[in-house]
């Protein structure tokens, strides 16, 4: 069906358009009692403002805010931390009728891409930024194109812009000190990309941690958060002359891979393995063993940023905010390692 206008209002009102456009936008030039017969009919006739319309008023917006994700489309829909993160953003979008536009990209270059056309047709009214990269061009390329945005990470390397971001090295610390205390000497964390800072920062963490704890045999690979990637990496660990006794993951979808490897190559979880998820998740808790990780509350980060990104579109002078460090939870995929570490059995 065409979608009904303010003339046809006008023409059922038998009112001129102009009176129509004074009743809808609450503005003074008709009684109250036109003003209510004239709402009355455009619910009637179904009628809603039309977004590109109010993009070309004066201080306009379109009741959109937009978030690009540059990772590979199958692995998003089975990555529990966006589809938690995308759930607190619409959660918090929804009360005030403002829409999420979800972009996925396969390069950074495609990321800036998105933001110059999304500001010259004017499809958002500012974006949400995550995955802070070292040396990042974002910052400085939605301020040249005028889109306001909030980016979820930093503090540091933002270009200014207002950011929710966590300590990220504290539970590294944590996970690694208490895998010393179990009696681990050979840990191995399996990292996302190099270039994204937090990738960098829990490395940074990790190694400190590592030498104040003693362990020796302490060190870093890097993925691409996949479950393909978990396995390739997890399954060459494990077929090492001098396997890891425990490994750290970045995210869940590649601990849960590499418990599964474990089990392909009779490695024992925990007894001669441990192993540690970073971002809890129905996956963590799920499989069996169940997978200790680290907790954060991701949907109420989404919440919390698509707030000061609201904040931000009303012209509020926005400053950065801090959340909660993660929690560690122990679970049934770590524990004392039986026997000394030099002692483990080599598979494969």
């Amino acid at each position: 069906m065409r979608r009904p206008t303010i003339m046809d209002i006008a023409r059922a009102a038998g009112v001129s358009k102009g009176a129509v456009s004074y009743a809808l936008n609450g503005r003074p030039g008709v009684s109250e009692e036109t003003r209510e017969r004239i709402l009355g009919i455009a619910r009637d006739l179904g009628w809603a403002p039309s977004k590109a319309a109010r993009a070309l008023s004066p201080g306009g917006r379109v009741g959109a805010v937009g978030l690009v994700v540059d990772r590979p489309a199958r692995s998003l829909g089975v990555e529990p931390f966006f589809m938690q993160l995308v759930s607190g953003i619409e959660t918090e979008l929804a009360s005030s009728g403002v829409d999420l536009l979800l972009q996925v990209t396969d390069d950074a270059g495609a990321e800036l891409e998105v933001y110059r056309r999304w500001a010259s047709e004017r499809r958002v009214d500012g974006v949400v930024m995550v995955d802070l990269r070292v040396d990042d061009l974002r910052p400085e390329a939605v301020r040249s194109l005028g889109l306001p945005a909030v980016f979820l990470g930093g503090p540091d390397g933002v270009g200014g812009l207002p950011c929710l971001y966590t300590d990220d090295g504290a539970p590294v610390r944590e996970v690694v000190h208490y895998l010393a205390a179990l009696g681990h000497r050979r840990v191995a964390r399996i990292a996302g990309p190099e270039e994204f800072v937090h990738t960098r920062v829990r490395g940074a963490a990790f190694h400190e941690a590592a030498t104040e704890a003693g362990l020796t045999g302490a060190y870093s690979v890097h993925a691409d958060y996949t479950g393909e990637g978990g396995t390739r990496i997890t399954r060459r660990l494990l077929a090492s002359a001098h396997r890891p006794t425990a490994l750290v993951y970045d995210n869940d979808l590649m601990a849960v891979a590499g418990l599964g490897v474990a089990a392909e190559m009779g490695v024992d979880v925990p007894a001669q393995l441990s192993i540690v998820a970073w971002d809890d998740s129905a996956l963590c808790r799920l499989v069996r063993p169940s997978l200790t990780a680290i907790s954060r509350d991701v949907a109420g980060h989404g919440r919390q940023v698509a707030r000061m990104l609201g904040r931000v579109l009303d012209g509020d002078r926005v400053e950065s905010e801090e959340t909660p460090t993660g929690e560690l939870h122990p679970r049934g995929s770590t524990g004392p390692l039986v026997g000394h570490p030099e002692n483990a059995v080599t598979s494969g």
